[in-house]
């Protein structure tokens, strides 16, 4: 009686890692167009949510190159088992070293991604309610945010003097400040203060930088995020 035995290599001589399903033109193009569509939506929502200081549009552009490269990667995975070995593979050594400005952005790549994802695998239904859900809970938050415009004060003085009169016409005209920071050194002091706005008046910004002592004022818009 002759047992027999299945060794590594034999399993990987096997039909099944040689199985590959057929995909339709048809399906690739409905993929593809449906992961454009909701990348641009992505990179929209993005734009229309933006509180940052300056808005990139490259990242808004790679979150529409990310929906249609997940896209294809998926379909060409799903249809060769051993494709699919060699991308996890060849995926586990990319390295991404780009900054991340703000924590919200890593929620728009993995938007991105999850659209890819979704959508190469077929489930264009799922793609798009969940894409319209995630959309409009963004958007609805957008619209719960502070009213009043976040600025920080950045003021160069002489002394203890001018930096009394400084804060003195802050009080006055803001609705809400804080001081996020105070050097001092030999060539004088700098000021960083964080202001609200009763209107979109900066009136008072000139009102400080004629202020005896003080060298300069500048006044910039921010989101809360870049200074602690």
């Amino acid at each position: 009686m002759i047992l027999a035995t299945t060794t590594f290599s034999d399993i990987f001589k096997s039909s099944f890692l040689e199985e590959q399903t057929s995909i339709s033109y048809t399906d690739v193009l409905l993929a593809l167009g449906l992961a454009l569509v909701l990348g641009l939506l992505i990179r929209w929502i993005y734009k229309r949510t933006f509180a940052g200081v300056m808005y990139s549009s490259s990242f808004g552009l790679s979150l529409v190159a990310l929906s249609l490269v997940t896209t294809f990667v998926i379909l060409a995975v799903t249809s060769n088992v051993v494709l699919s070995l060699g991308m996890v593979g060849a995926l586990s050594i990319v390295r991404f070293r780009s900054a991340i400005r703000e924590p919200i952005e890593i929620a728009y790549l993995f938007w991105a991604i999850a659209v890819g994802i979704v959508t190469g695998a077929g489930l264009l239904f799922l793609a798009i309610i969940g894409s319209l859900i995630i959309a409009a809970v963004l958007l609805i938050a957008s619209f719960f945010k502070s009213a009043k415009q976040p600025y920080i004060l950045v003021v160069h003085c002489a002394d203890g003097e001018a930096e009394s009169h400084i804060m003195k016409v802050v009080e006055e005209s803001v609705s809400r400040s804080n001081l996020k920071s105070k050097s001092v050194s030999p060539m004088g002091m700098e000021l960083t203060i964080e202001v609200r706005l009763n209107v979109d008046e900066t009136q008072f910004v000139n009102r400080i930088a004629g202020i005896k002592k003080v060298s300069d004022a500048v006044l910039v818009s921010y989101n809360g995020e870049y200074m602690s």
